[in-house]
């Protein structure tokens, strides 16, 4: 009996024992668990730290950025008044004869120029005249530099002449050969870069008069100009800041 006790007792140590043995490595296994969550944890939380850095960086940037831009725009844009009252000033006879015609609108600046004073009816030939206007026009666009000139020939509504037709089939030929010698003008006897400069021939489709009026012959004349200074700040694919002539 006695050994029988004994028996009982040894048993029960060394199920205690095992049992012991058992949690014990059960709870060192969820102790690893919990420090390897705690170091993802930390990990995570430095990361995310880290992005709140970077994106607070980004924010400071994308601020300097944003008002870098608006100085430069507001700049561009007073550039472009100053070159708006000077050209006003220097072609104050023109315009007060209804000869020129200079815009401002946001950062678009345009002078259009009636044919006129620079071509003779039906023909691509600047005048005396002409030349003088686009020398003084010429002289003041110079100064826009960086910027895009682009030069538009336009014309009425008139079919070409039998005259002229084998030089000019039609308007479209004319209003290019106009728009073309204004810039090879700008080019050799400015002195501008050609490289700010474009020509463009719009023809009869874009007026700044409809011929279907009741003073006609006025509505005509006004038709037959040429737009011979166009500013335009806006960004384009070939100039982020581009004048437009």
């Amino acid at each position: 009996m006695k050994r029988v006790l004994i028996l009982t007792v040894l048993l029960a140590v060394v199920a205690l024992a095992v049992a012991t043995l058992y949690f014990y490595d059960r709870a060192a296994a969820v102790r690893h668990a919990a420090d390897s969550l705690a170091a993802v944890v930390d990990s995570l939380s430095s990361e995310a730290g880290t992005l709140r850095s970077r994106n607070t960086e980004l924010a400071a940037a994308l601020d300097t950025q944003a008002t870098a831009v608006s100085r430069e725009k507001q700049a561009e844009i007073d550039r472009l008044k100053n070159t708006y009252d000077e050209l006003v000033k220097d072609m104050q006879s023109e315009i007060a004869q209804g000869q020129i015609q200079i815009t401002r609108l946001a950062d678009r600046l345009s002078v259009s120029l009636v044919d006129r004073i620079l071509f003779p009816s039906g023909e691509a030939s600047i005048t005396k005249d002409g030349f003088k206007v686009l020398q003084r026009v010429g002289k003041v666009l110079k100064t826009t530099e960086g910027k895009i000139i682009r030069v538009e020939g336009h014309t009425d509504n008139v079919a070409i002449s039998d005259r002229l037709k084998g030089q000019f089939p039609t308007n479209w030929e004319l209003s290019t050969a106009r728009a073309t010698n204004v810039v090879r003008f700008l080019q050799d006897s400015v002195g501008i870069d050609p490289a700010r400069l474009v020509a463009v021939g719009l023809s009869e489709y874009h007026p700044i008069a409809r011929n279907e009026t009741a003073r006609r012959s006025h509505g005509r004349t006004r038709r037959k100009r040429l737009r011979a200074a166009g500013i335009d700040l806006r960004r384009t694919r070939r100039c982020p800041k581009s004048l437009a002539l």
